[in-house]
């Protein structure tokens, strides 16, 4: 690959540019993927959380792991479980419990396999251990930075 900069000229970039172009184009092409499916980053995140649980989530349990997913509030998840209840994907019971409708789960493998090309598309030329080293060095200039980062 042909990079922008030199080796010597590309230690000196700022490392805030390049990992925000990087979340830019990420979320950018990732969402209008899901848009093109018909849904939301945060619709996806909310149908991934319940099919992937091994027991029941309710409400409380997917907005306590996703409320720090690229800076979303309580309200927009809130509304983001609304809209995934509207849609016919979930059920939410009186306890509180959502459950994916066969509509749900369904519309999630769709979804889930976008979400595995997009991966593959993103990973192209990448070999595992750079990856690797790359998200290990993120890691590190978060916690230099004071910052804080989790992800499920």
């Amino acid at each position: 690959m042909e990079y922008s900069h030199s080796d010597t000229e590309l230690i000196k970039q700022p490392i805030g540019y390049w990992s925000w172009a990087a979340y830019k184009a990420v979320v950018t092409r990732t969402r209008g993927a899901l848009a093109e499916l018909g849904t939301t980053q945060p619709q996806w995140w909310v149908l991934a959380q319940l099919a992937r649980a091994e027991e029941p989530r309710t409400r409380d349990d997917v907005s306590a792991v996703l409320r720090d997913y690229l800076d979303t509030g309580q309200e927009a998840l809130d509304a983001d479980i609304d809209a995934t209840v509207a849609r016919g994907w979930v059920t939410e019971s009186a306890g509180g419990r959502l459950d994916l409708t066969p509509e749900g789960r369904a519309f999630y493998d769709k979804a889930a396999a976008l979400q595995g090309e997009l991966w593959a598309e993103r990973h192209a030329d990448i070999f595992d251990e750079e990856y690797l080293t790359t998200l290990k060095v993120l890691q590190r200039v978060i916690r230099n930075t004071g910052g804080r980062a989790w992800h499920h």
